[in-house]
């Protein structure tokens, strides 16, 4: 099972753990997505419950409260998002790799 924490609380989490055991060339891509989802998602829990990926939940939400994640899987960082954020959003994605839910962003080189 993963770990749930508040984002107000301090210290190394199982998202500071995903982030470290990822390769150092996309460490600082992942932080920087963990940022951007913290600044427009202040009051989400961060998570790692759905497959140890770090993850963001707000309490009441459907879909158990999970609203996106995000992963590493060479050579993709991937954005794991509803599939209807993925087909809302086709025009401003049609540069990027995605699925039905995955947004795909290159993370290291080939």
């Amino acid at each position: 099972m993963g770990i749930r924490v508040s984002l107000k609380r301090a210290g190394a989490s199982a998202v500071d753990k995903y982030i470290a055991n990822a390769p150092k060339g996309v460490q600082g891509k992942l932080r920087k997505i963990r940022a951007a989802i913290r600044e427009a998602a202040p009051g989400a829990t961060e998570c790692t419950d759905y497959f140890q990926l770090p993850g963001y939940s707000y309490e009441g939400y459907d879909y158990d409260g999970m609203f996106v994640w995000f992963s590493f899987k060479k050579p993709n960082i991937r954005l794991h998002l509803r599939p209807p954020v993925i087909q809302n959003h086709k025009k401003e994605l049609a540069g990027c790799a995605t699925t039905k839910a995955i947004v795909g962003f290159p993370g290291l080189p080939r």
